[in-house]
Order: structure tokens, then C-alpha cells, then sequence
């Protein structure tokens, strides 16, 4: 085998157990949990409302974003249940170049992935013990959930990886909702099937082990935009797409449909100023069809403490080194127009 055995990581329950979430922390997020499963399930009519930046790149900043979010959930609460991103694996098209938190704790330094785990359950743990909130993070690595599966109150399976196998069944054995987006491709129908597949029972071999699942009842969809055979980006949250999604739920017979409208990447086309359009545009369709009021759960946006990007090493404090993002105060103000929308 062609490959060099770094350092032994850590078993779950290890990494719990030397890092532990205090009892408090653990009835917010069973609270938190019971109140996402009940507006995907449509018993909450409210919206879910999944901001924050492109990578969580640092400790302090990502801090001091959710406790900015948790100032302001209390007056948008009527109508948003605020989730924020805490992503610290970042896919990579090609493989190579800054993989997130979990690979580098210090972006500035080369991959550590003993530190990277540890790390981002630390964050993970102060997310939930000073806000309140029980956050969102990627699913990159199907393994690593178990490392972050007390602490995580929402998981998304990306463009690149719906169509996985593995990812499909260990979504089926999560004990919180997962967001399937459409592959990069644009086809709908992949990722209903990787819905299908996360709701139903499955059998599979998971951490060295025989597991059964029950399925996961909250998997759902997420739409990102798409890409085409020229490389041009294309969206897919318009007014008529909801409807075609609408109608394939209403084909399928799966449980509790339901979408999630990610606001950038490709239905921006990385234009990060785009989001506040976009997703205004989203709220609009859902105030004029009462289906698609049923249907639109939520909102993803990407969102840090300052606008726009930058490159690893120049420092600016809460400033996204992935992909650009919307700052705060642009943030705040369009979460609070949108809570004025009927």
C-alpha cells in the first residue's frame, strides 16, 4: 500500500471523553434539535435560517460571528431559527490547496489532521456552551462525524460527494436532519436519490463495524446551482424550480419534502452581493404559492464578519480566505428585511 501512516487519530469516544460538552450545553442541543425537527417536519411554521462563513478558519472569529447571530436571533425569532455554518472540512475540486480547519488549525501552517480534530470540537463546544446554539457543519469525511455527533445540530452533504455511497448511507444512521445538495452537474434526480437512499434502513460496514440503520426521516434537499459542460454557472431557485422540485417530491413518496435554497455558489455564481436578492427573490416565491410556502424550509447564505475575501496570511479579522462572503452589517440588515416579508 502506497501510503505513510502519519499518527493513530483518536477514536470518537476518546476524543468525547477528553473533550466533553458540559450537561447544560447537552439539553440546549436536544432543545435546538427538537425545534429544527419540528419546522422540517412543518409542526413549526417558522423558517430555518443557516448563516455564517464559506470555512470557519479561525476559533475567535467564528466566535465572535455566532454570538453576534445569537444577539440577533431573539428579534428575528418570530420568523427565523437561527443555525449558524461552522464548515471546517472545505471540499476541493482538484484536491489540493486549504482543506479547512479539520486539516489546518493554523491555515498559515502546513496540515496537522490530530490537532485539526481536535480543534474543531473545541469550537464546536464553544459554539454551543456560549450561544445556545447547536451549529452546521459538512459532511466531507463520512468517519469524522462521529467526532462532532453530540455537538451537531444540522449536517450538509456537499455537490461533490451526494452522489457517494457511503455518504448516502451513514446520512441514513444520523440522528439530525441532512441537507443533500444538488451535484455540481445540476441533476435533481441525484440528488432525490441520495435523499431515497438517507431515508431508508440501511446495512453497511461503518468504522470497522457491521452497523443497521433506521433511515433518516429529515433528509432533505438543498439546492445550490449548478454548472455546465462550458463551466458557466446557473441557478436553480427560481420560482419555477421550486415548482419542478415540488412535483418530484410529490412523485417520490418521501417523508417530510422539504428544500433548503443555499443563496450563493453557483445560484450567485460566487457573486457574494448577489445573496441579498436572491435571497429576497426565495421569500417572494414563497409568499405567492402556498405549496411552495410548504415546501421552502429555509435559507443557506454565507456570511462572516467582514465582506468579501481574502488570502491566507493577510490577517484581516473575520474575513473569509475561501470564498467571498457577505459582512456582517449587510448580514444583519438583510435578515431583518427578511423577517418583514410575509
Amino acid at each position: 500500500m502506497e501510503m505513510e501512516f502519519v499518527s493513530r487519530m483518536p477514536q470518537p469516544q476518546e476524543l468525547i471523553r477528553d473533550y466533553p460538552v458540559s450537561a447544560e450545553a447537552k439539553k440546549k442541543k436536544a432543545q435546538r434539535d427538537r425545534q429544527i425537527a419540528d419546522i422540517l417536519t412543518g409542526k413549526d411554521r417558522r423558517l430555518l435560517l443557516i448563516v455564517g462563513p464559506c470555512s470557519a478558519d479561525r476559533e475567535d472569529a467564528v466566535l465572535e460571528y455566532a454570538r453576534r447571530l445569537a444577539d440577533l436571533q431573539p428579534s428575528v425569532s418570530e420568523k427565523f431559527l437561527i443555525i449558524p455554518r461552522v464548515y471546517t472540512n472545505k471540499p476541493r475540486t482538484k484536491g489540493i490547496g486549504y482543506k479547512g480547519m479539520l486539516h489546518q488549525p493554523d491555515p498559515r501552517k502546513e496540515g496537522d489532521l490530530l490537532s485539526g480534530i481536535i480543534a474543531i470540537r473545541r469550537m464546536h463546544i464553544r459554539v454551543v456552551e456560549e450561544t445556545g446554539f447547536s451549529a452546521a457543519d459538512e459532511m466531507l469525511y463520512p468517519s469524522n462525524y462521529s467526532y462532532l455527533s453530540d455537538l451537531l445540530g444540522y449536517v450538509a452533504v456537499g455537490a461533490r460527494s451526494v452522489e457517494n455511497q457511503e455518504h448516502r448511507l451513514v446520512s441514513s444512521g444520523l440522528g439530525v436532519p441532512v441537507g443533500m445538495k444538488n451535484p455540481s452537474a445540476g441533476d435533481i434526480n441525484v440528488m432525490m436519490n441520495s435523499i431515497a437512499a438517507a431515508q431508508s434502513p440501511q446495512e453497511f460496514i461503518f468504522r470497522s463495524w457491521e452497523v443497521h440503520t433506521p433511515g433518516n426521516p429529515l433528509a432533505h434537499a438543498v439546492l445550490r446551482g449548478y454548472v455546465d459542460n462550458f463551466g458557466r454557472s446557473h441557478p436553480n431557485y427560481h420560482y419555477e424550480n421550486l415548482l419542478g422540485l415540488l412535483r418530484l417530491y410529490q412523485d417520490s413518496g418521501l417523508q417530510n419534502p422539504a428544500v433548503i435554497v443555499d443563496a450563493n455558489h453557483n445560484n450567485s455564481g460566487k457573486e457574494y452581493l448577489e445573496q441579498i436578492r436572491i435571497a429576497k427573490d426565495i421569500m417572494h416565491s414563497r409568499s405567492i404559492n402556498g405549496e411552495i410556502r410548504n415546501l421552502v424550509k429555509g435559507l443557506m447564505v454565507e456570511s462572516y464578519l467582514e465582506d468579501g475575501s481574502q488570502k491566507v496570511g493577510e490577517n484581516i479579522f473575520g474575513k473569509s480566505i475561501t470564498d467571498p462572503c457577505l459582512g456582517w452589517e449587510k448580514t444583519k440588515k438583510l435578515i431583518e428585511d427578511l423577517a418583514e416579508i410575509e
